[in-house]
């Protein structure tokens, strides 16, 4: 699990296991897996509340890493609604967004996974992976 400071090209979305997580389901930890585009080898995925991920703030700053018009066509995010809006210009879920960076154990081809957590109602605490990307890095 790293975070991208490169500029990187999204390619393909891998298949996810499971993308959406409740309550109990995530602690202490939700696990699931995403296949490899490449390889087709089975990458496991372990998110902890508060520990993984990198704010998704940093790729589109300044279209640093990607632009906000790419996270938004490839779907890994939505624009925010006005009322949530203290959580950033883009979400998944209307929560506080987060990525990572990982590569596949196999092949060693490089992934972006996008995902939010938080609290969306009393009661409902809910981790969602909007998607895994394939990327290139661009020179």
């Amino acid at each position: 699990m790293y975070s991208i400071s490169k500029k990187i090209n999204i390619r393909k979305k891998a298949l996810v296991a499971k993308t959406t997580f409740t309550n109990d389901e995530i602690i202490p930890s939700a696990v699931t897996a995403f296949t490899c585009c490449d390889c087709s080898h089975e990458n496991a995925i372990e998110i902890v509340p508060y520990q993984s991920g990198f704010p998704i703030l940093q790729i589109y700053e300044n279209n640093k890493v990607l632009s906000k018009n790419e996270l938004l066509i490839n779907a890994a995010v939505t624009e925010t609604s006005q009322g949530m809006s203290h959580f950033g210009e883009l979400t998944v879920n209307n929560l506080p967004t987060l990525y990572f960076g990982t590569d596949c154990s196999s092949c060693h081809s490089k992934y972006i996974c996008v995902f939010s957590y938080g609290e969306k109602q009393p009661g409902l605490t809910i981790l969602t992976i909007s998607g895994v990307w394939k990327y290139e890095e661009l020179e």
